[in-house]
């Protein structure tokens, strides 16, 4: 693949605690330079880069993040005050003691009503896959594009560990077509962005591709 066909599924990400708006500013210029397929970001600075990059690229922001375990309510605000703000996507976190404990029908309704918060707007839904057995990824697969999920995606990349080669293989034969699957965590050289594509995924999230195809050193998730 080229290097402005990866970087446009490209989710250009910046969600440190720290991080300012001149940095979030700087991810904005760079996904406008590297016509990546969004920037994604806290919610806090939605409203400034929605008015900075005018509709040039879209908006992607993180809810109920990194640890999902808030209540469904909050989640929903939050979700229903970013898109307010100017956000065209949401990745969500799912309450994974939920799925853990089997309450798999309220696993389900979480998601569903942040769909509903979100309207038209695309919502990708990560399971954190490094804390979840082949089992409930499986049962992720059902569950995500049930409630109306546009995406299925593993990781926040601030668990013990990102996406595998391995969950997005299960992802692709699991979910089938139902919904798309966008790769995050971890992914450190051109090959990985590379063979995650070829395995299904549909976007990839991270904070190093604009430096990777760059060749330069990349630090980050």
């Amino acid at each position: 693949m080229t290097d402005q066909e990866l970087l446009a599924r490209v989710d250009h990400t910046l969600l440190k605690a720290d991080a300012t708006w001149p940095q979030v500013q700087a991810l904005c210029d760079e996904a406008l330079a590297c016509h990546t397929a969004s920037v994604c970001i806290n919610t806090c600075y939605v409203k400034q880069a929605a008015e900075y990059l005018a509709g040039r690229v879209a908006v992607c922001c993180v809810v109920g993040f990194p640890l999902g375990a808030m209540d469904t309510a909050s989640k929903c605000f939050e979700a229903k005050t970013a898109v307010e703000n100017g956000a065209d996507e949401v990745d969500m976190v799912i309450n994974i003691g939920r799925l853990k404990n089997g309450e798999y029908d309220a696993v389900r309704e979480d998601i569903a009503a942040v769909k509903r918060a979100v309207g038209d707007k695309v919502l990708k839904v990560i399971i954190e896959t490094c804390l979840l057995t082949d089992a409930e990824k499986e049962k992720m697969c059902d569950i995500v594009p049930a409630a109306g999920a546009d995406f299925l995606k593993p990781s926040t990349g601030f668990s013990p560990a990102g996406a595998t080669f391995h969950d997005i293989e299960l992802f692709r034969r699991c979910v089938a077509g139902r919904c798309k699957i966008k790769a995050a965590g971890g992914i450190s050289t051109r090959e990985d962005m590379e063979k995650f594509i070829a395995l299904g995924a549909d976007r990839l999230g991270t904070s190093r591709a604009v430096k990777i195809l760059k060749g330069e050193q990349a630090k980050g998730y």
